[in-house]
């Protein structure tokens, strides 16, 4: 095998990645990431052990924020980058090692795994060492399988946990479980039932970074609020911004005021039109395109540059005429893409560059007009309790379904979109995430005024969908959330999908079903540990699924 990854829903025949990785990662790269995570894991030892003797690091707390963000799916592909991190992470490792020493803490040879003792300086080095620190190298397949899934929900929790940092929320709970987390993934002595036990803590501590991310946003920007947002252009050049960091959309909008450049969210960052704060700017025009794996052709026809602020990029074609045209910042990266630095000294980011680039650029091609509703966030819904309070009491409401995930490129994903397409008329979808895409532009109508999906924000937003669900739970004066009229048909494709999904379990929410497929990287006495205790299932048939999710009603 040249590499061995299956993080992501789209790997390989649904076992692994080994030539090169569906989302376009060489295998080169695949090496780097693992021998980064591998550092972390190290870096972690050491760091947990530090705060057992009251020694925190913030630089280091961030620090593995950002580098496990670079490893999720389509985030980051530029190996310098990579590397640059891991050569920082061995550098932090050697500092608090001496810290420790020099207070007179000392470990035994045989007490530090692997990831703590290894300090590679060279290339060469690095190479040789990937080759034997990937996800195989856990024999027990039981074990490799809970170590990779608390391992994928940790850098979910950092990749929500560095948005809510560049906004200056911090809790030092995260960082500390973070740590001990990854470093219990290198512990040898853990059991299956020890790891179990650590997954279920990942999902817990899973909706504390998403309920801090949520305060940090609302803080910010105000509570998203119903709004209609513009599909169409307009006639100015324009800045496409991808991703998810709202720190970066807000910079971003100052900075271009005035400017004669208007600036439009793509995927994941289509929520951002739901923030009041935002809607200040005239120059912000709306959302351009859908889901991320439409770049390609989308990011052709917009013609000014786009900005990624994290995932998920596309690796564009050799005959693409975009890629002189994209732009990077914080976490994401991709080789011959223009890379913006991360914030010093407290200053914002410094977006001049793209947006002299913009000026010159032609207005975007419209692709569509009109425009889509969302901004139904937890407050909004709030407001709404009593018009959907009356509205199930009466039965004009019988069902909810909570369709919060990914999309993705298979064409299995089709499933969502008849799924949502053949639904019956008394039911209302909650979504989160740019799995919305698959119907989100649907004529579903509403039910009294309440429209049919109800779009809360991006991924992390899937809190949003939790506090509503225990609301209901309170408002219906119900013992169980399992008791509420909400069925839960979530899609997957990444990292953050994963976080949310255990934190779901955490709050004890049963019988998900989860698609397209089954993660590759649950052996097969784990996936039945989540069947059995959780009655997680796979999907089907959309009418087969449809009857049995009303019949379960």
């Amino acid at each position: 095998m040249n590499m061995f990854c299956f993080q992501c829903q789209e790997t390989a025949k649904n076992t692994g990645c080994t030539t090169k990785g569906v989302c376009g990662k060489e295998p080169r790269t695949s090496d780097m990431q693992d021998l980064l995570v591998f550092s972390l894991k190290g870096l972690s030892f050491y760091s947990h052990e530090a705060r057992k003797n009251n020694i925190e690091k913030d630089d280091i707390n961030s620090f593995i924020f950002r580098a496990l963000f670079t490893t999720i799916t389509n985030a980051n592909f530029d190996d310098d980058a990579i590397i640059r991190y891991i050569k920082d992470a061995v550098q932090h490792k050697l500092a608090i090692k001496h810290e420790l020493e020099q207070k007179g803490i000392k470990f035994n040879r045989d007490e530090i795994p692997f990831a703590a003792r290894w300090h590679g300086y060279t290339i060469d080095e690095f190479e040789r060492t990937a080759k034997l620190v990937g996800p195989l190298e856990t024999q027990n397949e039981d074990i490799r399988s809970l170590r990779e899934l608390i391992t994928y929900g940790v850098k979910g929790m950092a990749a929500y946990g560095e948005h809510a940092e560049n906004l200056g929320h911090k809790k030092s709970e995260i960082y500390a479980f973070m740590q001990r987390a990854l470093s219990a993934t290198t512990d040898d002595s853990l059991s299956v039932e020890d790891l179990v036990a650590l997954t279920l803590e990942t999902g817990k501590y899973g909706v504390e970074v998403m309920a801090l991310l949520d305060k940090a946003n609302t803080e910010a920007y105000g509570n998203p609020e119903i709004t209609e947002v513009n599909i169409g252009v307009g006639k100015n050049p324009g800045i496409l911004i991808s991703g998810h960091d709202l720190k970066d959309m807000e910079e971003l909008l100052k900075q271009t005021e005035g400017t004669g450049v208007d600036v439009y969210t793509h995927s994941e960052m289509l929520p951002a039109n739901y923030y009041p704060v935002f809607k200040k700017y005239d120059h912000f025009v709306g959302n351009y395109g859908n889901a991320w794996w439409k770049q390609k052709e989308e990011f052709e026809t917009f013609n000014g540059p786009i900005l990624f602020t994290t995932n998920c990029i596309v690796p564009p074609s050799k005959k693409s005429t975009y890629k002189d045209r994209v732009f990077t910042t914080g976490s994401s990266g991709y080789p011959g893409f223009k890379h913006i630095p991360h914030r010093k000294d407290g200053q914002p980011k410094d977006f001049s560059e793209i947006i002299e680039f913009a000026k010159k650029c032609d207005a975007p091609t419209e692709i569509e007009s009109g425009s889509i509703v969302g901004g139904f966030a937890h407050n909004q819904v709030f407001q709404l309790a009593d018009k959907v309070v009356d509205a199930v009491k009466s039965g004009a409401i019988k069902q909810f379904f909570v369709m919060a995930g990914c999309d993705g490129r298979m064409k299995s994903r089709e499933y969502y979109t008849e799924f949502a397409r053949q639904l019956p008329e008394d039911t209302v979808i909650l979504t989160a995430g740019c799995a919305k895409y698959r119907y989100n532009k649907l004529p579903l109508g509403d039910i009294g005024g309440i429209p049919r999906v109800l779009d809360a924000g991006q991924c992390n937003d899937s809190y949003s969908l939790a506090v509503i669900a225990m609301k209901l739970k309170e408002v219906f004066e119900l013992n169980d959330i399992n008791e509420l009229p909400i069925s839960y048909n979530i899609a997957w494709y990444e990292q953050k999908a994963v976080i949310v999904l255990l934190a779901l379990l955490y709050l004890g929410v049963k019988d998900i079903h989860l698609g397209p497929t089954l993660p590759a990287f649950l052996s097969s006495n784990v996936a039945n540990v989540l069947v059995e205790n959780f009655g997680i299932a796979p999907i089907g048939d959309v009418k087969e699924d449809i009857k049995l999710f009303m019949e379960e009603a």
